[in-house]
Protein backbone atom coordinates (compact mmCIF):
# COMPACT_ATOMS: atom_id res chain seq x y z
CA UNK A 1 0.00 0.00 0.00
CA UNK A 2 1.19 3.48 -0.85
CA UNK A 3 0.27 5.59 2.16
CA UNK A 4 0.45 9.36 2.52
CA UNK A 5 0.59 10.67 6.06
CA UNK A 6 -0.11 14.39 6.13
CA UNK A 7 2.13 14.96 9.10
CA UNK A 8 4.35 12.18 10.36
CA UNK A 9 6.77 13.91 12.72
CA UNK A 10 4.76 14.25 15.94
CA UNK A 11 2.83 11.87 18.21
CA UNK A 12 -0.16 10.22 16.47
CA UNK A 13 0.79 10.95 12.87
CA UNK A 14 4.33 9.75 13.58
CA UNK A 15 3.02 6.60 15.26
CA UNK A 16 0.85 5.92 12.20
CA UNK A 17 3.85 6.28 9.88
CA UNK A 18 5.99 4.07 12.16
CA UNK A 19 3.39 1.32 12.24
CA UNK A 20 2.86 1.43 8.47
CA UNK A 21 6.60 1.28 7.78
CA UNK A 22 6.91 -1.67 10.18
CA UNK A 23 4.28 -3.52 8.14
CA UNK A 24 6.20 -2.95 4.93
CA UNK A 25 4.05 -0.26 3.36
CA UNK A 26 5.46 2.50 1.17
CA UNK A 27 5.01 5.54 3.40
CA UNK A 28 5.37 9.21 2.51
CA UNK A 29 5.20 11.87 5.23
CA UNK A 30 4.33 15.37 4.06
CA UNK A 31 5.25 17.92 6.72
CA UNK A 32 7.69 20.69 7.44
CA UNK A 33 9.74 18.51 9.75
CA UNK A 34 10.39 21.41 12.08
CA UNK A 35 8.80 19.60 15.04
CA UNK A 36 10.81 16.43 14.65
CA UNK A 37 11.96 13.80 12.20
CA UNK A 38 9.79 11.32 10.34
CA UNK A 39 10.28 7.60 11.09
CA UNK A 40 13.22 5.76 9.56
CA UNK A 41 12.07 4.08 6.36
CA UNK A 42 9.48 6.72 5.48
CA UNK A 43 9.96 9.18 2.65
CA UNK A 44 9.88 12.80 3.82
CA UNK A 45 8.55 15.42 1.42
CA UNK A 46 9.05 18.81 3.03
CA UNK A 47 5.65 20.48 2.91
CA UNK A 48 4.17 23.69 4.23
CA UNK A 49 0.46 23.08 3.83
CA UNK A 50 -0.30 26.76 4.11
CA UNK A 51 1.56 27.11 0.80
CA UNK A 52 -0.07 24.06 -0.83
CA UNK A 53 0.93 20.46 -1.53
CA UNK A 54 4.02 19.92 -3.70
CA UNK A 55 3.70 18.24 -7.11
CA UNK A 56 6.30 15.59 -6.24
CA UNK A 57 4.00 13.77 -3.83
CA UNK A 58 2.53 11.48 -6.51
CA UNK A 59 -0.49 9.19 -6.07
CA UNK A 60 -1.54 7.10 -3.09
CA UNK A 61 -3.84 4.27 -2.11
CA UNK A 62 -4.65 5.84 1.25
CA UNK A 63 -4.27 9.16 3.03
CA UNK A 64 -4.17 9.87 6.77
CA UNK A 65 -4.76 13.48 7.80
CA UNK A 66 -4.76 15.04 11.27
CA UNK A 67 -5.23 18.67 10.21
CA UNK A 68 -7.60 21.16 11.78
CA UNK A 69 -7.51 23.84 9.05
CA UNK A 70 -10.46 23.46 6.65
CA UNK A 71 -8.49 25.07 3.81
CA UNK A 72 -5.70 22.51 4.19
CA UNK A 73 -8.11 19.58 4.19
CA UNK A 74 -10.07 21.01 1.27
CA UNK A 75 -6.92 21.29 -0.84
CA UNK A 76 -5.77 17.77 0.04
CA UNK A 77 -9.15 16.22 -0.71
CA UNK A 78 -9.17 17.96 -4.09
CA UNK A 79 -5.70 16.54 -4.75
CA UNK A 80 -6.40 12.94 -3.65
CA UNK A 81 -10.14 12.28 -4.11
CA UNK A 82 -9.72 8.65 -5.25
CA UNK A 83 -7.65 7.52 -2.27
CA UNK A 84 -9.14 5.97 0.84
CA UNK A 85 -9.00 8.52 3.65
CA UNK A 86 -8.72 8.21 7.40
CA UNK A 87 -9.34 11.63 8.89
CA UNK A 88 -8.40 12.08 12.54
CA UNK A 89 -10.90 14.42 14.17
CA UNK A 90 -11.71 14.83 17.88
CA UNK A 91 -14.47 14.31 20.45
CA UNK A 92 -14.48 18.10 20.68
CA UNK A 93 -16.79 18.06 17.66
CA UNK A 94 -19.63 17.09 20.02
CA UNK A 95 -21.71 19.92 21.40
CA UNK A 96 -22.95 17.76 24.29
CA UNK A 97 -20.12 16.98 26.71
CA UNK A 98 -22.32 16.07 29.67
CA UNK A 99 -24.10 12.90 28.49
CA UNK A 100 -22.24 9.62 29.18
CA UNK A 101 -22.40 6.78 26.70
CA UNK A 102 -22.58 8.90 23.57
CA UNK A 103 -21.22 7.86 20.18
CA UNK A 104 -21.41 9.09 16.58
CA UNK A 105 -25.00 9.56 15.59
CA UNK A 106 -26.32 9.99 19.13
CA UNK A 107 -24.75 13.31 20.12
CA UNK A 108 -25.26 16.67 18.38
CA UNK A 109 -22.28 18.22 16.61
CA UNK A 110 -21.08 21.79 16.90
CA UNK A 111 -21.86 24.17 14.08
CA UNK A 112 -19.01 23.93 11.56
CA UNK A 113 -16.60 26.77 10.95
CA UNK A 114 -15.41 26.56 7.36
CA UNK A 115 -12.70 29.23 7.60
CA UNK A 116 -9.26 28.81 9.17
CA UNK A 117 -9.24 30.35 12.64
CA UNK A 118 -6.19 31.13 14.74
CA UNK A 119 -6.71 29.15 17.94
CA UNK A 120 -4.55 31.60 19.89
CA UNK A 121 -7.29 34.14 19.16
CA UNK A 122 -10.32 31.83 19.48
CA UNK A 123 -9.59 28.49 21.12
CA UNK A 124 -13.26 27.53 20.93
CA UNK A 125 -12.98 27.22 17.14
CA UNK A 126 -11.07 23.92 17.32
CA UNK A 127 -14.07 21.60 17.44
CA UNK A 128 -16.15 23.52 14.88
CA UNK A 129 -13.22 23.58 12.43
CA UNK A 130 -12.85 19.83 12.83
CA UNK A 131 -16.57 19.42 12.05
CA UNK A 132 -15.99 21.32 8.80
CA UNK A 133 -12.95 19.16 7.99
CA UNK A 134 -15.00 15.99 8.54
CA UNK A 135 -17.64 17.24 6.13
CA UNK A 136 -15.04 18.05 3.49
CA UNK A 137 -13.58 14.54 3.68
CA UNK A 138 -16.87 12.63 3.83
CA UNK A 139 -18.33 14.60 0.92
CA UNK A 140 -15.22 14.70 -1.23
CA UNK A 141 -13.42 11.35 -1.40
CA UNK A 142 -14.13 7.86 -2.72
CA UNK A 143 -14.17 6.23 0.72
CA UNK A 144 -13.39 7.48 4.18
CA UNK A 145 -13.22 6.73 7.87
CA UNK A 146 -13.43 9.50 10.45
CA UNK A 147 -11.90 8.83 13.87
CA UNK A 148 -12.76 11.10 16.80
CA UNK A 149 -10.17 10.54 19.55
CA UNK A 150 -10.58 11.53 23.13
CA UNK A 151 -7.51 11.82 25.34
CA UNK A 152 -4.58 10.26 23.47
CA UNK A 153 -1.77 9.15 25.77
CA UNK A 154 1.50 7.25 25.71
CA UNK A 155 5.14 7.66 24.71
CA UNK A 156 5.84 10.77 22.67
CA UNK A 157 2.93 12.79 24.08
CA UNK A 158 3.70 16.49 23.40
CA UNK A 159 0.80 17.78 25.52
CA UNK A 160 1.83 16.47 28.93
CA UNK A 161 -1.79 15.92 29.94
CA UNK A 162 -1.41 12.28 30.97
CA UNK A 163 2.35 12.24 31.45
CA UNK A 164 1.81 14.11 34.73
CA UNK A 165 0.67 10.88 36.36
CA UNK A 166 3.51 8.50 35.38
CA UNK A 167 5.95 11.32 36.16
CA UNK A 168 4.40 12.02 39.56
CA UNK A 169 4.09 8.36 40.52
CA UNK A 170 7.57 7.57 39.26
CA UNK A 171 8.93 10.12 41.73
CA UNK A 172 7.22 8.86 44.91
CA UNK A 173 7.72 5.82 47.12
CA UNK A 174 5.33 3.20 48.44
CA UNK A 175 3.03 4.77 51.02
CA UNK A 176 3.69 8.38 50.00
CA UNK A 177 0.56 10.52 49.98
CA UNK A 178 -0.64 11.56 46.52
CA UNK A 179 -3.56 13.85 45.73
CA UNK A 180 -6.38 12.21 43.76
CA UNK A 181 -8.84 14.66 42.17
CA UNK A 182 -12.63 14.71 42.38
CA UNK A 183 -14.58 11.53 43.04
CA UNK A 184 -13.15 8.00 42.71
CA UNK A 185 -16.18 7.12 40.59
CA UNK A 186 -15.66 9.83 37.94
CA UNK A 187 -15.55 8.27 34.48
CA UNK A 188 -12.34 8.56 32.45
CA UNK A 189 -11.15 7.25 29.07
CA UNK A 190 -7.66 7.21 27.61
CA UNK A 191 -6.36 5.66 24.40
CA UNK A 192 -2.74 4.68 23.83
CA UNK A 193 -1.32 6.43 20.77
CA UNK A 194 0.12 3.15 19.51
CA UNK A 195 -3.25 1.38 19.64
CA UNK A 196 -4.91 4.25 17.82
CA UNK A 197 -2.17 4.25 15.17
CA UNK A 198 -2.46 0.50 14.60
CA UNK A 199 -6.22 0.86 14.15
CA UNK A 200 -5.74 3.70 11.66
CA UNK A 201 -3.33 1.58 9.57
CA UNK A 202 -5.64 -1.43 9.83
CA UNK A 203 -8.44 0.76 8.54
CA UNK A 204 -6.35 1.99 5.62
CA UNK A 205 -5.56 -1.59 4.66
CA UNK A 206 -9.19 -2.69 4.92
CA UNK A 207 -10.61 0.57 3.53
CA UNK A 208 -12.90 0.75 6.55
CA UNK A 209 -15.66 3.33 6.24
CA UNK A 210 -17.74 5.13 8.84
CA UNK A 211 -17.39 7.48 11.79
CA UNK A 212 -16.01 6.23 15.10
CA UNK A 213 -14.80 7.52 18.45
CA UNK A 214 -11.11 6.80 19.05
CA UNK A 215 -11.43 6.08 22.77
CA UNK A 216 -10.53 3.40 25.25
CA UNK A 217 -12.90 1.66 27.65
CA UNK A 218 -14.67 3.87 30.18
CA UNK A 219 -13.08 3.39 33.60
CA UNK A 220 -13.42 4.85 37.08
CA UNK A 221 -10.66 7.37 37.64
CA UNK A 222 -9.71 5.44 40.77
CA UNK A 223 -9.02 2.39 38.59
CA UNK A 224 -7.08 4.43 36.02
CA UNK A 225 -4.85 5.89 38.73
CA UNK A 226 -4.37 2.50 40.33
CA UNK A 227 -3.35 1.02 36.98
CA UNK A 228 -0.99 3.94 36.38
CA UNK A 229 0.61 3.37 39.78
CA UNK A 230 0.96 -0.31 38.94
CA UNK A 231 2.72 0.61 35.70
CA UNK A 232 5.03 2.93 37.61
CA UNK A 233 5.80 0.20 40.13
CA UNK A 234 4.60 2.07 43.20
CA UNK A 235 1.79 1.78 45.76
CA UNK A 236 1.00 5.31 46.98
CA UNK A 237 -1.53 6.40 49.58
CA UNK A 238 -4.27 8.24 47.71
CA UNK A 239 -6.11 11.18 49.26
CA UNK A 240 -9.29 12.05 47.38
CA UNK A 241 -9.96 15.78 47.36
CA UNK A 242 -13.37 16.94 46.04
CA UNK A 243 -13.55 19.28 43.08
CA UNK A 244 -15.08 22.10 45.12
CA UNK A 245 -12.08 22.18 47.44
CA UNK A 246 -9.67 22.06 44.50
CA UNK A 247 -11.45 24.93 42.80
CA UNK A 248 -11.39 26.98 46.02
CA UNK A 249 -7.62 26.44 46.16
CA UNK A 250 -7.34 27.62 42.50
CA UNK A 251 -6.30 24.20 41.25
CA UNK A 252 -7.29 23.91 37.59
CA UNK A 253 -8.73 20.89 35.78
CA UNK A 254 -7.38 19.02 32.76
CA UNK A 255 -4.10 20.75 31.79
CA UNK A 256 -1.74 23.58 32.61
CA UNK A 257 0.85 24.46 35.26
CA UNK A 258 -1.74 24.63 38.07
CA UNK A 259 -3.85 21.68 36.92
CA UNK A 260 -4.45 18.13 38.04
CA UNK A 261 -4.78 16.18 34.76
CA UNK A 262 -7.65 13.73 34.14
CA UNK A 263 -9.84 15.83 36.43
CA UNK A 264 -12.78 17.53 34.74
CA UNK A 265 -15.58 19.55 36.37
CA UNK A 266 -18.73 17.53 36.97
CA UNK A 267 -21.50 17.17 35.91
CA UNK A 268 -20.88 19.43 32.90
CA UNK A 269 -18.14 17.13 31.58
CA UNK A 270 -19.62 13.79 32.63
CA UNK A 271 -19.73 12.66 29.00
CA UNK A 272 -16.45 13.97 27.57
CA UNK A 273 -14.41 10.97 28.73
CA UNK A 274 -17.25 8.44 28.82
CA UNK A 275 -18.10 7.60 25.20
CA UNK A 276 -19.46 4.23 24.10
CA UNK A 277 -16.38 2.35 22.89
CA UNK A 278 -18.20 -0.76 21.64
CA UNK A 279 -18.66 0.36 17.99
CA UNK A 280 -14.92 1.06 17.79
CA UNK A 281 -14.05 -2.30 19.34
CA UNK A 282 -16.34 -3.96 16.82
CA UNK A 283 -14.44 -2.10 14.07
CA UNK A 284 -11.10 -3.48 15.23
CA UNK A 285 -9.73 -1.12 17.89
CA UNK A 286 -7.64 -3.06 20.42
CA UNK A 287 -6.78 -0.98 23.53
CA UNK A 288 -3.98 -2.21 25.76
CA UNK A 289 -4.08 -2.10 29.58
CA UNK A 290 -3.51 1.32 31.14
CA UNK A 291 -0.72 -0.13 33.30
CA UNK A 292 1.26 -0.99 30.16
CA UNK A 293 0.78 2.52 28.79
CA UNK A 294 1.90 4.06 32.09
CA UNK A 295 4.98 1.83 32.29
CA UNK A 296 6.07 2.70 28.75
CA UNK A 297 5.29 6.39 29.19
CA UNK A 298 7.42 6.55 32.32
CA UNK A 299 10.29 4.82 30.51
CA UNK A 300 9.99 7.34 27.67
CA UNK A 301 9.94 10.26 30.12
CA UNK A 302 13.10 9.02 31.81
CA UNK A 303 14.79 8.71 28.42
CA UNK A 304 13.61 12.20 27.42
CA UNK A 305 13.97 14.44 30.49
CA UNK A 306 13.00 17.52 28.45
CA UNK A 307 9.58 16.07 27.55
CA UNK A 308 6.54 18.16 28.42
CA UNK A 309 4.82 17.39 31.70
CA UNK A 310 2.01 19.72 32.72
CA UNK A 311 0.39 19.89 36.13
CA UNK A 312 0.76 21.18 39.68
CA UNK A 313 4.19 20.84 41.24
CA UNK A 314 4.76 18.41 44.08
CA UNK A 315 5.18 21.41 46.40
CA UNK A 316 1.81 22.87 45.41
CA UNK A 317 0.20 19.46 45.68
CA UNK A 318 1.49 19.06 49.23
CA UNK A 319 0.16 22.52 50.13
CA UNK A 320 -3.32 21.50 48.93
CA UNK A 321 -3.10 18.26 50.89
CA UNK A 322 -2.01 20.13 54.01
CA UNK A 323 -4.94 22.52 53.68
CA UNK A 324 -7.30 19.58 53.22
CA UNK A 325 -6.07 17.96 56.42
CA UNK A 326 -6.10 21.25 58.30
CA UNK A 327 -9.78 21.49 57.36
CA UNK A 328 -10.35 18.39 59.47
CA UNK A 329 -9.99 15.58 56.95
CA UNK A 330 -8.00 12.56 58.00
CA UNK A 331 -4.76 11.31 56.55
CA UNK A 332 -4.97 8.29 54.23
CA UNK A 333 -4.91 4.92 55.95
Amino acid sequence: MKLLVLGGSVFLSRAVAEDAVRRGHEVTCACRGSSGSVPFGARHVVTDRAAGLPDELGDFDAVVDVARHPSWVRAAVARFPRAHWVFVSTVNVYEDESTPGGRPGTLPLREPIHEDVDLSVDGEAYGPMKVACEEIVLDGVASAMVVRPGLIVGPGDPTGRFTYWPARLGAVSDGDEVLAPGSPDDAVQVIDVRDLAEWVVDSCEARTEGVYDGVGPTMRIEDVLAATAQGAGVAPAWTWVPQEFLADREVAPWAGPQAVPLWLPRPEYDGMLAHDVQPSLDAGLRPRPVADTARDTLAWLRAHPDATVTGVSREDELEVLAAWHEAGHSLPA
